[in-house]
């Protein structure tokens, strides 16, 4: 019998991810696709419906049934049942710690088994994921919660899992400045000026980028040493990273680029705008997203010779929540099908761009 999937929320993670699961629903061997919505909007009447046409079936709480129907849409369930015969509940919004309290919590322990899953922002969800780094892990762990991290610390634990060529300990250090865009082209609010710096509040970290892709790494056994700053820019397209890295031993630039070439989770470019990178997932990208987990800007390349070792540094673009949908997926696929996601998920594949 197969395995049913709800997503809570359909924000700028949850709208593609309900969209993507609805379309290849056939393709990765899931069930029912459900998707709950807890607010009726008139503004959003026409994202719900496409959402249904593609398959997708909605839930509402009971009291907003008569709302929703108001605004023509039908519910097929209520929230309550959705999570009931959910096997899989990818919570997309930012309460994924409040939800676990209040309705994830208790669901353990009944007849049929559930895997929970929350985005980059509900630090402590569960054991922390990004597709490609931490698998392992993943597969190890049972305890049912998982929360896929951040767009950038996707970005930041590729770039050293990349550089450190199957030794993790080939690399030295890290430093990263996240260039962070100020909101998302579908949100109203959170935009700024000029541009704004952050604090480094995180310890030895500097700020939680570091320390997040510190924490997804401590669940292979590894502990990199790793410092990362923030500012924000008045601009609503892509992340920007400044990486620097220290590795063992010789490397000149077009070694660095043969490793970032090689890695099918990471793309390059000649690009140096935003707005272009940003356009190519508009316009070839599944759901406009990239689904890589960074976009290495070639021309900003540089590895320098440094007592023995080398130091590189550049410039990287984060595909913003790109990278996250294939995480969510991939948890959710490794849950429901074990050792055989790996083959499921080749499907997404043709979405992992090489070259931008």
């Amino acid at each position: 019998m197969k395995k049913n999937v709800l997503i809570v929320g359909t924000g700028t993670i949850g709208e593609p991810l309900i969209g993507l699961l609805a379309d290849y629903r056939k393709k990765i061997n899931i069930g029912d696709v459900y998707f709950h919505k807890r607010t009726p909007l008139v503004d959003e009447i026409a994202k719900v419906n496409s959402l249904s046409r593609r398959g997708a079936k909605l839930a509402v709480d009971e009291e907003s049934k008569g709302k929703f129907q108001a605004l023509g849409h039908e519910p097929i369930l209520n929230f309550k049942k959705a999570l009931a015969l959910a096997d899989v509940v990818i919570d997309c919004t930012p309460s994924g710690n409040d939800n676990k309290e209040k309705f994830y919590l208790p669901l353990l322990g009944t007849d049929k088994e559930k895997l929970f899953i929350a985005q980059g922002s509900e630090k402590n969800f569960g054991i922390p994921y990004a597709y490609g780094i931490n698998d392992k892990a993943l597969q190890k762990d049972n305890s049912g919660f998982v929360q896929v991290v951040s767009c950038n610390t996707h970005n930041i634990a590729s770039l050293i899992e990349t550089l450190s060529s199957g030794n993790f300990y080939n690399v030295i250090r890290g430093d990263f400045t996240c260039i962070r865009r100020a909101n998302d082209i579908s949100q109203n609010g959170s935009f700024i000026a000029s541009p704004e710096v952050g604090t480094h509040k995180s310890g030895l970290f500097g700020t939680h980028h570091a320390k997040d892709a510190y924490d997804l790494f401590a669940t292979l056994g590894k502990h990199p040493d790793i410092f990362s700053s923030a500012l924000k820019v008045n601009t609503q397209y892509m992340h920007i990273i400044r990486y620097n890295i220290e590795i063992k031993g010789s490397a000149t630039e077009e070694d660095i680029l043969d490793k970032f070439i090689n890695n099918k989770f990471i793309a390059v470019t000649h690009k140096n705008l935003a707005n272009k990178v940003f356009s190519f997932g508009r316009d070839h990208g599944y759901y406009g997203r990239i689904f890589n987990h960074t976009v290495v800007a070639i021309d900003s390349l540089s590895a320098k010779s440094y007592h023995g070792n080398t130091k590189v540094s550049g410039f990287c673009f984060t595909p913003q929540d790109g990278n996250s949908l294939l995480s969510s997926i991939a948890a959710t696929l490794q849950f429901l099908h074990g050792d055989k996601y790996i083959e499921y998920m080749k499907v997404f594949d043709t979405y992992l761009f090489q070259q931008i």
